[in-house]
């Protein structure tokens, strides 16, 4: 972690008073339990609703890909490389890869004269089966495009050129994350105790569970004509939401849930069991950190507190899915479910 001379050097894991959200059955009994915490907070910033811990330090990792992308539209950039609402979608998303998905970001790149070798992302195989297939049988080899955050890069990318402010735009001290680090600060309402690459090399800022919340919160109160800052936002909330496929890809818990959402959601996962979700109409933001890590567990609390705002119905077979999700085994029988603890949903 990179430390900013006044805090205090404390690297305990953030477990204390975590709390079980989910719980794996087999059979008649319990057989794991994923701890973490959890707030529903108000565009003021406010913790309406907790679970565990409201101020455990965290990492939000790419559950933050908006706040990044908010100095690529208040700056000017977006407007200024007119870039459409599918590219905005773009430079939040955690993608898999998928033609649909690094068609799009080569095209972005390609008009601002870069190429895959400007990324500074790294190479990732795509989680997309389909490309997956494809490079094996060519014994191709991943680019940097097909990286989940190549679409966030893209955006550095083009703040970059805006900004007139070099190739090396994962550099703490660029123009480009110096901008992202005072809207993350802005955003949450904290000072940042520090720092870490994220998988992409990204700096990740640390933020509480409390300030992501109420990140989240601003994110679903912001309205066009409040200020370079919530126009931003707008936008950005917007271009998630008509773009689910974008953000995520398919069979991802945020593009499956969002599509099953009867009301505006804006939803991003992020790496160990972080996920956030925006719900303007309700003028509620949510945000979750499962414990040990766990995708599982993180994709049926969110569903469990979608839910419980009342934006995602619970039958519904996108729902299904990942709360209360069947268990099978190699078989097909079933032997136990993946389900929220109980008073999670109401």
């Amino acid at each position: 972690m990179t430390r900013r001379d006044d805090q205090p050097d404390d690297r305990r894991p953030q477990v204390t008073n975590a709390v079980p959200l989910t719980e794996i059955w087999r059979g008649d009994i319990v057989e794991s339990l994923h701890l973490g915490h959890a707030v529903i907070c108000n565009g003021a910033g406010e913790v309406i609703e907790a679970w565990g811990d409201p101020d455990a330090v965290i990492y939000p990792r790419s559950s933050a890909k908006m706040i990044q992308a908010m100095p690529l539209v208040d700056s000017g950039a977006a407007d200024a490389f007119g870039l459409t609402q599918q590219q905005l979608a773009l430079a939040c998303a955690s993608h898999q890869g998928a033609a649909v998905h690094t068609d799009a970001v080569n095209h972005w790149i390609h008009g601002l004269g870069l190429s895959d070798e400007d990324f500074r992302c790294g190479p990732q195989m795509p989680q997309d089966r389909e490309a997956f297939n494809h490079l094996i049988k060519t014994d191709g080899s991943p680019c940097q495009v097909h990286n989940n955050c190549s679409g966030k890069h893209a955006g550095f990318m083009t703040l970059s050129k805006h900004l007139n402010g070099g190739p090396e735009y994962v550099d703490p001290d660029h123009p480009v994350q110096r901008a992202c680090f005072e809207a993350f600060e802005e955003l949450t309402g904290e000072r940042s105790p520090g720092f870490a690459p994220d998988g992409c090399n990204a700096p990740n800022s640390i933020t509480t569970m409390r300030g992501m919340g109420g990140a989240m919160g601003w994110f679903a109160n912001a309205t066009e004509g409040g200020g370079a800052r919530q126009d931003a936002a707008v936008r950005l909330r917007e271009a998630m939401i008509a773009n689910p496929l974008l953000v995520a890809g398919e069979k991802r818990a945020c593009t499956e849930l969002m599509k099953a959402c009867h009301e505006p959601v804006a939803l991003k996962t992020g790496a160990e069991g972080f996920f956030v979700a925006i719900a303007p109409t309700r003028k509620l933001g949510i945000a979750l950190k499962v414990a040990d890590g766990s995708t599982r567990a993180a994709n049926c609390t969110i569903a469990a507190l979608l839910v419980r705002i009342g934006v995602l119905a619970p039958e519904h077979p996108a729902t299904l899915k990942f709360m209360n999700a069947p268990i099978l085994n190699r078989r097909k029988v079933r032997t136990g479910i993946v389900k929220p603890v109980d008073g999670l949903l109401a």
